[in-house]
C-alpha cells in the first residue's frame, strides 16, 4: 500500500482492522507474540516494555501473563501529555482512553528497560511507525538514557509500503508480524 499522508493510512488501515473477526485477531496474536517469545532479545532481557491492548491491537494478555512469570514486566500509564511505565506486580486498574494501567506510583527508568514490544497503527518493515497521532511513544523513545531494543507488533494488514515521517518520528528495530 502506497499512502500519501498519515491520517489516509490511518482510516485505510483500521478499515482492514476492522474486518478482522475476533477469532483471527486472537490466532494471529497468538502467533505474533509466539514469535516475539523467541528473540533472543526477549529471551535475554530482565525489564519487558508491554502495553494492554485495545481492541485493534494485537491481544497482549496472554503474553503479560507469560513472560510475567520470568521477566520484570512494565506498561505505560499516560497522565496528562506524558507517557511513563510502572511495574504491573501491583496490579492493573482502568486508566486513560479505558486501557489497563498499572497501579504502581513508582516509574521505571527509561534506562531499565531492555525490550520494548510498541504498538502502532501501521509499521513498515523497515521499521518506521505510524501511531495514533499523540506522539506518547516517540517522545518516551526519546527520553535520556532510553536504550532498549524496540518491537513494533502488528496484524499483517497493518504492514504499509511507505509511512510519511517526520524529524520526531522513531524508528522500531524490528517488526513482528506474521
Amino acid at each position: 500500500m502506497t499512502a500519501f499522508d498519515k491520517r489516509t493510512i490511518r482510516k485505510a488501515v483500521r478499515a482492514e482492522i476492522a474486518r478482522l473477526t475476533d477469532t483471527e485477531k486472537s490466532e494471529l496474536s497468538a502467533q505474533i507474540f509466539s514469535k516475539i517469545a523467541e528473540l533472543q532479545e526477549v529471551r535475554q532481557a530482565s525489564v519487558i516494555a508491554l502495553f494492554a491492548s485495545l481492541p485493534d491491537e494485537p491481544q497482549t494478555g496472554e503474553i503479560i501473563e507469560q513472560l510475567s512469570q520470568s521477566k520484570r514486566i512494565v506498561l505505560p500509564r499516560i497522565e496528562g501529555e506524558e507517557m511513563e511505565f510502572y511495574d504491573i506486580s501491583e496490579g492493573l486498574r482502568e486508566g486513560a482512553f479505558g486501557i489497563m494501567e498499572p497501579v504502581a506510583t513508582t516509574p521505571i527508568e527509561p534506562s531499565e528497560i531492555d525490550v520494548m514490544i510498541v504498538p502502532g497503527v501501521a509499521f513498515t518493515l523497515k521499521g518506521a511507525r505510524l501511531g495514533r497521532g499523540k506522539g506518547f511513544y516517540d517522545k518516551y523513545l526519546s527520553l535520556n538514557g532510553f536504550r532498549a531494543y524496540t518491537i513494533g507488533t502488528c496484524f499483517p494488514c497493518q504492514i504499509v509500503e511507505n509511512i510519511p515521517t517526520e524529524q520526531h518520528d522513531k524508528i522500531v528495530d524490528a517488526v513482528a508480524t506474521i
